[in-house]
Parts: structure tokens; C-alpha cells; sequence
């Protein structure tokens, strides 16, 4: 039977507002409890320097917002439930109950007493307010919500605990640099003109080492590999450096040497030849070709071709070349600079005042670089195109005097074929354009263009390394922070040594042992101090009554003796780009070979000296054969030191 109209949704009003707020109250425990849970994935996160992810350890309390939800649902209470709640809430005498129980009328229901019950039932329900009849949906456990979450947030703001300083092995941490400058100029070899196919090949290599080193560094390289390829590289270049003239070239380049310092004008130029400097000696070389005094460049030509002759007679066709080109390279100075005098004195003599020409010809005359010279040539030039045609006229005839009478720098052949230019307007032209390629060439021999390029390249190797060591790597800020903490002991303990070894200066001297006396500001007391000390720092005993003695202060029997020095001190930082364990003294780039001293051949093995010792040999023979036979050196050792020095 159907239930009465008026009963049945009322009825269903009264439940809903039950079963809701009994989901609500599973929501809310849900909630709390995912509140509480959130604080360990906030932790964790916190532990683990993971600060971007701590706020989302708060999402625990929409998961516990769903395991709520779903735990009402699950226990949802029927209608026979809902009923007992409101009959027991309202004092019903369970009238409501009975009327959900009531199903369809049969033979066994009295029609007259299911109407009384459901007007029972109806009537309790209508007659009831809100707050009799509903479940509670706060309890204490929902605190944990509010706890929780202020628990997220403060883990959330809170700042992270410090990295953990990870002891790693020096070196074996990972750098990165995206820009590296100098390496470019190592790849730069590759372009270089070789002296010979070997020396491509090995050009190429270093190009290439230092362009994967390049492509290794952008990607993140460990430290300790980086520090070692970049050293492999130095010692390439550096080994590359002294090619000309090494192994059985050797005693080639020595007789260049030697030929070269028989003269004054090129003993610099031997110096430079015998430490593989050709810059120098280009540099050197230059001046003289670009200088007035004739006789200076002739006997500098001369001792050149010397030499070129003699490594080349002694096996050493490089060496013979770079300076049959270094005397082409003089040659071609010359002549440029005579010219470009013979022009500007003809004008100066002619009364053609420029003040362009007159300046550069002193600066040429003054520095002797072939820079001086192109600026010459320029002003030269610029000054040729504003002559009139009777100053151009009376500049030619100036030159054919002076071809005439022999004067003037250049050959009296090239002084006439200077004067014929100028008479003519295609001879005007050609002028013009030599005086522009002048003030362009490039004069410097091809072996001093190599050196150069690996100068440049060595340079940019060293710079690289510093850039290296200067990377502190994915452990850097523990390595500094430890760095820090022992550079302060050290100050604190240099310091203290300081101040004791002043405090030792005002109370002993040096483990000396003396006495002193001094007078009181209120009486005469003697004092007897005996320093003990050792380097620096000493410890006086003394006995008087406010006196002093020496640089020490004593405040009676048994005082301790303070000083009066300056216990100020500090420590230096370390200057050093980077921090190896190997030392890099200041050497000379070059090998300890050829030059003024070093005057034998390469040695062999098992062999013995065939020429007789000169130079620095010849003088320490003597006294190193004698300090060896007065030696315990075994006699056949004693044999071979005789015959090297006294062959």
C-alpha cells in the first residue's frame, strides 16, 4: 500500500538533511586526517631542498575530502535507520519508524490504526524544528584540519637546511663554460701556413684536440680532465714551438748561431735564433733594415747569408730558410725605407714643405719599425697627389742629381727610375700606386708569422686554463665554504704566532740568555729575566716590583709577561689562478740549447765527447774532473765524466 502523500515527503525532507550532514562529517575527518598526512610528504620535501614542491603536499587534504565523500556514501543510512534517529531526537515513541515499516495494507492491517500511526508520525515531524533532529557533523578530531594545514604553510614558507658539504676528491667536479675565447685561438693553427706536411698534420691535431676540448667544456666537463687536456695542449704548442732546428737538425742551428754572433749588429738576433724566438729576431732585424747607417745593414746581410749557409751545410734546410727569408724580408725593408727617404729629402732640399712627410720621416728615423714606415708611405702618397707639375719637375731633376753625384740611400739605378716615374703622368701613376702597396705590404717572413700564431695560441691556452681554475664546479660553494673555514684557522693561528714571536722579541732574544734591569714608577726593583725561545717566540721569567725590563712589562713575582709589541696580523690570500699539484716556476721559454753557452751536439747514449769542451765546459772541466776523482764515485762512472771533459 502507498504510503499518505503527506507523510511521505516530509519524511524524505527530514532524511536528506540527516544524510548530508553525516557526509559531511566523513568529508571533514577525511580531510583532517589527509591534513595530518601532508605534513610528512612537506618534510620530506623540506629535508630534501625540494622547495618547489612543497605546497603540493596540501593535496593529501583533497584526497582525504574523496575518501570521506566515499566512506558516507558506503554508509549511508537507509530510511529504517533515518526514522529510529528521528524518533529517538523527537520523543516519537517510534511512531515514525512504525510508519516507514508499514508496507502495503493487507488483511492484517486495521485501516484505522495506520492512519493513526502516520498522523502520529506526520504530526512529530511537522511539529519538530531543525535543531532537534540533526547530527552533529564537528568533532574533535576535525581540529587536525586547521593544524595540519598551518603545519604545510610554515614547512612551506620555512627557509631550506644548508646544503650537504659532500667531501669529493679535488678535480672531480663539473664545469662548464659556454664561451671560451682562448681556445679559438688554438683552433686558429689550423689555418697556419705550414712549414712542411708533418707539421700540418700536427697543427690539424692540436686544432682539433682543442676544438673537441672546446665542444666537452660546453657540455660540462669534469674539472680534473679539463686541467689535464688543456696542460696536453700547452705542452703541444710549446713542443711545437721548438721544432726548427730540433734533432738532427740540431748542430745546423748551432752553426747559424755561431755565425750570427761572430757579428755585433746580429747578436741579438743569435739570441734570439738559439731560444726559437724568431718574433725577436725579426723585431731586430726590422730596425736594421729600416735604419740610415748602410754599413750596419751590409754586414748585417752578410752575417745572415753566413749563417743560412752554414745550417744548411751542417743539415738544417729549415734553418737556412727562415733566414734566407728573414734576409729577403731585409731587403725588401731596405729598399722601401731608402726610397721613401730619397723622396722626402729631395722635397725637404727642393724647399716642398709637407708637414705630413717631414713628421713620419723623423718617427722612421726614430723607431726603425716597418709600421713607421707605412705611415710614411701613406703621407708620401698624399703628398705626391697635391704637387704641382713644376714641383713634381724639379723633385725628378733633384733625383737625377743625386743619381748622378751617388748620393742619397738608394742605388743611383733606382734613383733615376724614381726621377723618370715623376716626369711622366703614367709614371706619376705607377708612383702612386707603389706608395699605396707600400703602405700595405706585409714584410714579415712566414717562420715569424707561424711562431706568432702559436705565441698567440699559447697565450690563449694559459688564459683558458685560468678560466678553469677559476670554476668551482657543482661542489663549489661547500669547497669555498671550506676554504673559508680554514683560511680563518689559518689567520687565527698566524695570528697567534705573530703575537707570541713579539711577545718573545720584548722577553728573550733568540734563545739567548740574558738579564735585565729596569727601574719602578714608585721604587727601584731588579728584575732577572731568562728567554727561552726558539726563532721567534720566547718565554721570560722575571721577578720586580712594577718594573720594567726591556721591552717586557713584569707586575711583580710571579707576573705574566705580555709585551708591548704589535700582535696585529694577517694572512695573505692565495694568488694563484688555479691549484694543482704541480709547480710552474719562471723559466725560459726555450730549451737549454743553442746560444753563447751550450756549444755540443746532442748526446748519444752510451757514447763519449769527440770535440773538445769551449765555453762554460771548457772552464768547469777542470774542477768537476777533480771533484769527482776525489769522490766515492765507482771508477767507471769516475772513466766516463774524464772522457766527456777531456776528450
Amino acid at each position: 500500500m502507498a504510503k499518505d502523500q503527506s507523510f511521505e515527503p516530509l519524511f524524505n525532507r527530514w532524511a536528506s538533511r540527516v544524510r548530508r550532514r553525516l557526509a559531511l562529517r566523513h568529508m571533514l575527518t577525511g580531510a583532517a586526517l589527509g591534513a595530518i598526512l601532508a605534513l610528512v610528504p612537506a618534510g620530506i620535501a623540506w629535508k630534501m631542498r625540494h622547495g618547489t614542491l612543497r605546497p603540493y603536499a596540501a593535496l593529501t587534504v583533497v584526497g582525504g575530502l574523496i575518501a570521506g565523500a566515499t566512506v558516507a556514501y558506503r554508509r549511508r543510512w537507509n530510511d529504517e535507520t533515518v526514522a529510529l534517529y528521528l524518533d529517538g531526537e523527537l520523543a516519537s515513541d517510534e511512531a515514525i519508524a512504525t510508519a516507514v515499516e508499514l508496507d502495503a495494507p493487507s488483511d492484517d492491517t486495521d485501516p484505522a490504526m495506520r492512519a493513526v500511526v502516520l498522523q502520529s508520525a506526520t504530526s512529530a515531524l511537522g511539529r519538530a524544528s531543525r535543531k532537534q533532529a540533526r547530527p552533529t557533523w564537528l568533532r574533535p578530531v576535525h581540529l587536525l584540519l586547521p593544524l595540519g594545514l598551518a603545519g604545510v604553510g610554515y614547512i612551506t614558507r620555512a627557509p631550506l637546511p644548508p646544503a650537504p658539504i659532500v667531501a669529493t676528491d679535488p678535480g672531480t667536479t663539473k664545469i662548464q663554460l659556454a664561451q671560451v675565447d682562448g681556445l679559438e685561438k688554438v683552433i686558429k693553427l689550423a689555418q697556419l701556413d705550414p712549414r712542411d706536411e708533418a707539421q700540418r698534420e700536427r697543427l690539424e691535431k692540436i686544432a682539433r684536440d682543442a676544438e673537441k676540448l672546446k665542444e666537452d667544456l660546453n657540455k660540462g666537463l669534469e674539472k680534473r680532465e679539463a686541467q689535464d687536456r688543456i696542460a696536453k695542449l700547452k705542452e703541444q704548442i710549446a713542443a711545437e714551438r721548438l721544432t726548427l732546428g730540433d734533432g738532427e737538425q740540431r748542430a745546423g742551428l748551432e752553426s747559424a748561431v755561431s755565425k750570427l754572433e761572430e757579428n755585433d749588429q746580429t747578436k741579438q738576433a743569435a739570441k734570439a735564433l738559439g731560444d726559437h724566438d724568431l718574433e725577436s729576431m725579426d723585431a731586430d732585424m726590422e730596425k736594421l733594415a729600416n735604419s740610415r747607417e748602410k754599413q750596419d745593414r751590409d754586414l748585417a746581410k752578410k752575417s745572415m747569408q753566413d749563417a743560412a749557409d752554414a745550417a744548411k751545410k751542417n743539415g738544417a734546410p729549415d734553418v737556412a730558410k727562415a733566414l734566407e727569408d728573414e734576409k729577403k724580408a731585409m731587403e725588401k725593408r731596405e729598399k722601401r725605407a731608402q726610397g721613401l727617404r730619397d723622396l722626402a729629402d729631395a722635397m725637404k732640399q727642393e724647399g716642398i714643405k709637407n708637414d705630413g712627410v717631414q713628421s713620419q720621416s723623423e718617427a722612421l728615423d726614430r723607431k726603425g719599425t716597418d709600421d713607421a714606415a707605412k705611415k710614411l708611405s701613406d703621407a708620401m702618397g698624399k703628398a705626391m697627389d697635391k704637387l704641382t707639375p713644376e714641383e713634381k719637375k724639379r723633385l725628378a731633376d733633384r733625383l737625377r742629381d743625386e743619381a748622378k753625384k751617388g748620393g742619397g740611400q738608394s742605388n743611383p739605378e733606382d734613383l733615376k727610375d724614381l726621377a723618370d716615374q715623376l716626369s711622366t703622368p703614367e709614371g706619376q701613376k705607377k708612383l702612386d700606386d707603389e706608395l699605396k702597396d707600400m703602405a700595405k705590404d706585409d714584410d714579415e717572413p712566414k717562420e715569424s708569422k707561424r711562431q706568432k700564431g702559436l705565441d698567440d695560441a699559447q697565450g690563449g691556452a694559459d688564459g683558458t686554463e685560468k678560466d678553469i681554475g677559476k670554476q668551482k664546479g657543482q661542489q663549489g660553494e661547500g669547497d669555498q665554504q671550506g676554504e673559508g673555514q680554514q683560511g680563518q684557522q689559518g689567520q687565527q693561528g698566524q695570528q697567534g704566532q705573530q703575537g707570541q714571536g713579539q711577545q718573545g722579541q720584548g722577553q728573550g732574544q733568540q734563545g739567548q740568555q740574558g738579564q735585565g734591569q729596569g727601574q719602578g714608577q714608585q721604587g727601584q726593583g731588579q728584575g732577572q729575566g731568562q728567554g727561552l725561545g726558539l726563532g721567534s717566540q720566547g718565554n721570560q721569567q722575571g721577578a720586580g716590583s712594577s718594573g720594567n725590563a726591556q721591552n717586557g712589562q713584569s707586575g711583580g713575582p710571579g707576573g705574566h709577561d705580555v709585551g708591548t709589541g704589535n700582535h696585529a696580523g694577517a694572512t695573505n690570500t692565495v694568488d694563484a689562478d688555479t691549484l694543482k699539484a704541480r709547480a710552474h716556476g719562471h723559466i725560459n721559454k726555450a730549451q737549454g740549447m743553442p746560444g753563447s753557452i751550450t756549444t755540443t751536439a746532442q748526446g748519444r747514449a752510451g757514447g763519449t765527447a769527440n770535440v773538445r769542451g769551449s765555453g762554460d765546459l771548457k772552464v768547469v772541466g777542470p774542477s768537476e774532473v777533480d771533484g769527482v776523482e776525489r769522490s766515492d764515485v765507482p771508477q767507471e762512472y769516475r772513466e766516463q765524466v774524464r772522457q766527456y771533459f777531456q776528450p
